[in-house]
């Protein structure tokens, strides 16, 4: 229109064609008006078209506090239903922006997202209060942390000297400031809001879908390789192929998750294992004690025992027969690595059976001798306060899957396999069956002696 004065039959016409039409910029295209002077006409007649200033709007609010649905509600009062749900969800539409009542800002043009200035680098999820209060990993930044970042950063401090400051590495500062400064600066409350907008990694699974890596991966499975083995074939097969890359754990979870669209059923009986489902792991500091009384670790045992320099400390385990029915307990000196075995009467290997053979066994030897028993957790030894009470040693226990605690014990255990093998009912063997496999495996020279006999060691510590 230029500076010429506005036709009023032209104005009266635009007038009436944005009472039709509820919007100030489709009825300006369409009567070829300047888009400030449209705005301008609809502002002085009082129907701009700004939040709450629409000029249907109070007429479609009235129609829903009466219950009306909001397709029918937007119809009756001439509203597109887009803007109507924008109404209803408390979306503000500003020049060619969406303002969400989470701060987001969508740019329906250009199509990228703001949150308090910050310029997101994916499509954002509403971020609601639990997930911005949820608690953690300590790896990840806090909002105090952030609010630190943001008073160091302004007083001039470098990434390296904010990174000490917070305990945090300063590439851990460095990304944080890259990934959420917007065109206002670092604001620590914007940043943690697109933090945890961010979090949420809804990504398919990649061995649901047809692809090579899955034809791949059930082949290998049928050909009964494990997952690791899979995972290292797969690389070395495609070396320059980022596409033919799976993980051990992806195979995993396909295997057990394979209600949700994972590997055939057929294929799963490839594991190894047979489970159908992943077996539970506990915190180990969180595992209830299998024992009435607390057991005492081997991290507590003396430094002294350790060394090997004073005799007197034993090590012991039970080697079991067929069908896990007898059992024979054994004991081996750690100095002297002389061996002796706990005769179990019958079928009975429980708690009370192994605490009477040992106390038995052990009360003929010397005091100076009765220094301290090392033992792994099973359950046999669920009565060791009672053993200690009536031997005086103390009882230290291995770390769960941990034989190499107590070496020499596994060792022995072996050397007895010649004469007590797998599979075998140990309750055939008398005490004077025993005595002579003792005998016998105590009187053969020992490399780790100097080839010594733990017999001639032993005597030589009861004659001194």
């Amino acid at each position: 229109m230029g500076g010429k004065r506005l036709d009023p039959a032209l104005k009266k016409h635009f007038l009436e064609r944005l009472d039709a039409v509820g919007s100030v910029s489709p009825v300006a295209r369409e009567l070829g008006l300047n888009l400030n002077t449209a705005f301008t006409l609809a502002r002085k007649a009082g129907m701009a078209t700004g939040h709450l200033g629409h000029p249907r709007r109070e007429e479609y609010e009235k129609l829903r506090g009466q219950g009306v649905s909001r397709r029918e509600a937007a119809q009756r009062a001439g509203v597109n239903p887009r803007t109507a749900k924008d109404w209803d969800n408390g979306v503000r539409r500003t020049g060619n922006s969406r303002v969400y009542p989470d701060g987001r800002r969508v740019n329906y043009t250009t199509g990228t997202v703001t949150m308090s200035g910050v310029i997101m680098k994916a499509p954002v999820r509403p971020v609601s209060l639990k997930s911005l209060e949820k608690k953690l990993h300590p790896r990840f930044l806090t909002l105090s942390e952030r609010e630190q970042i943001r008073d160091l950063r302004a007083a001039g401090q470098s990434l390296r000297a904010i990174g000490r400051a917070l305990g945090r590495p300063a590439s851990t500062i460095s990304r944080e400031l890259r990934n959420n400064t917007g065109p206002a600066g670092y604001h620590p409350y914007a940043a943690h809001r697109v933090a945890a907008a961010r979090r949420p990694r809804p990504k398919g699974r990649k061995l649901v879908g047809e692809s090579p890596s899955r034809n791949f991966v059930q082949d290998g499975l049928r050909r009964r390789w494990s997952p690791e083995q899979i995972c290292h074939a797969l690389t070395k097969s495609h070396p320059d192929d980022q596409d033919m890359r799976v993980s051990v754990e992806t195979i995993y979870q396909a295997l057990y998750l394979q209600a949700r669209g994972g590997l055939k059923r057929e294929v799963q009986a490839a594991v190894r294992t047979g489970r159908t489902r992943r077996k539970p792991r506990r915190d180990p500091s969180r595992r209830t004690s299998r024992f009435n009384d607390p057991m005492v670790m081997i991290s507590s045992r003396p430094a002294e025992v350790e060394d090997r320099a004073v005799p007197g400390h034993w090590e012991g385990d039970l080697i079991v027969g067929a069908h896990g029915r007898s059992a024979i307990a054994t004991l081996v000196e750690r100095t002297t690595r002389y061996t002796m075995l706990v005769h179990l009467p019958g079928s009975s290997h429980d708690a009370a059976a192994v605490r009477d053979g040992l106390v038995r066994t052990v009360q003929t030897l010397p005091p100076h001798l009765r220094g301290s028993l090392t033992w792994d957790q099973g359950c046999e030894m669920a009565r060791h306060k009672q053993f200690t009470m009536a031997t005086g040693m103390p009882v230290y226990f291995c770390d769960p899957a941990s034989p190499w605690q107590r070496g020499s014990n596994e060792n022995t255990n072996g050397l007895l396999r010649q004469y007590f093998p797998k599979g075998t009912d140990l309750s055939l063997h008398s005490p004077e069956d025993l005595e002579h496999v003792a005998q016998e495996l105590n009187g053969r020279p020992r490399k780790t002696l100097d080839w010594d006999t733990p017999a001639e060691r032993l005597r030589d510590l009861l004659t001194t």
